[in-house]
């Protein structure tokens, strides 16, 4: 396993992070079975475990804390906040009530007296972004915290933290956690490019591109929609969509690649994660043993520059095959109130 410095925190972390957003209601019920996964992971030399308050309501996190009971020190471990933990107003968002009370919530299911990694799972634009790095940097300064960064933030927002930790002096972003896989590879043009102007660590996540680079969908063949993610989001599966059908020719060139290689589709896909410099660590998020050991297979595999080309030629650079789950939208984009002028402004223009 190789190793690398996160961001400038100084803290030594594995290409290869265990993401459990699978553990727990949303994947794997089975807590033992769960808590297996994590030891023989820790076994093969991660030492970087990735969860969020928010995977299945707060289970994933009670698994992990069970898991590195007598291991904790062994560990980087980093969670998030921002979504919804219950009914009603403010359980959720990035101010500083909801970031000072969950951060404890965080704390008790982890089983643990500090988080190294405490990250804002997406951006909030109710809440000023200096309102929510004040609060983030009491909680360093606490020690209940050591370091903390964003999740799917867009470049231009990350610019703005940073100029506003600096003249507030604040502590600021130390970690960008976005989408990053052959098929989606928008942020190589602007977050990643950040990220290393800034100095900050980047943890990727989704690296087998919602499923289409375990090589499970390949084209002319029947994908069952009635089970999985086909059935929580047929839109993103169905071959009749043309971005779908998109995404199947290229994974056929990908095959033939891997197969040129002697590798696995999933072994290529999580080594081309972790070739770009800006990258420090690559989330890996099986579901079973056999999805772990297959994905550990890839961490010794480094890309040379005769495959990245090809891999250009298929999916040009900073180029989305399809949009990414998670990537933040920008809210005029989303609420047409704030893109149109009141009827009234209008009339009168």
């Amino acid at each position: 396993m190789r190793y690398r410095i996160l961001g400038g925190t100084g803290i030594e972390v594995s290409a290869y992070c265990l993401g459990t957003m699978m553990f727990g209601a949303a994947g794997n019920p089975d807590h033992d079975d769960s808590i297996r996964i994590i030891h023989t992971a820790l076994d093969h030399g991660i030492n970087f475990v990735d969860t969020a308050d928010m995977y299945s309501a707060g289970e994933s996190e009670e698994i992990v804390g069970k898991a590195l009971q007598g291991r904790r020190d062994e560990v980087v471990l980093a969670t998030k906040v921002h979504f919804s933990m219950g009914e009603g107003p403010n359980r959720s968002g990035n101010s500083r009530r909801w970031i000072v009370r969950e951060v404890e919530a965080s704390l008790r299911r982890l089983r643990t007296d500090w988080i190294d990694l405490y990250q804002i799972h997406r951006p909030d634009h109710r809440t000023d972004i200096e309102e929510t790095l004040s609060a983030l940097t009491d909680l360093v300064r606490q020690g209940k915290i050591r370091a903390f960064g964003s999740s799917a933030f867009p470049a231009h927002e990350t610019v703005e933290a940073y100029h506003v930790a600096r003249q507030r002096g604040l502590y600021r972003f130390r970690t960008e956690q976005p989408p990053y896989n052959i098929l989606a590879r928008g942020i190589e043009g602007d977050v990643l490019p950040t990220a290393q102007r800034l100095g900050m660590g980047v943890l990727t996540y989704s690296p087998l591109g919602w499923g289409f680079l375990t090589g499970r969908y390949r084209k002319g063949r029947q994908i069952d929609m009635s089970r999985g993610r086909a059935a929580r989001a047929p839109e993103r599966f169905d071959p009749s969509i043309p971005v779908n059908a998109a995404k199947l020719d290229v994974v056929e060139e990908l095959v033939k690649l891997a197969d040129e290689l002697g590798r696995t589709l999933p072994e290529l896909a999580v080594a081309f994660a972790a070739s770009h410099p800006a990258v420090t660590s690559v989330i890996l998020g099986p579901r079973t043993m056999e999805q772990l050991e297959g994905l550990l297979k890839g961490a010794s595999l480094v890309l040379d520059d005769t495959v990245l080309d090809r891999i250009d030629e298929l999916v040009p650079p900073g180029t989305n095959v399809y949009h990414p789950v998670g990537l933040w939208s920008p809210a005029p984009l989303t609420d047409p109130a704030l893109r149109r002028r009141p009827l009234a402004g209008r009339a009168a223009s």
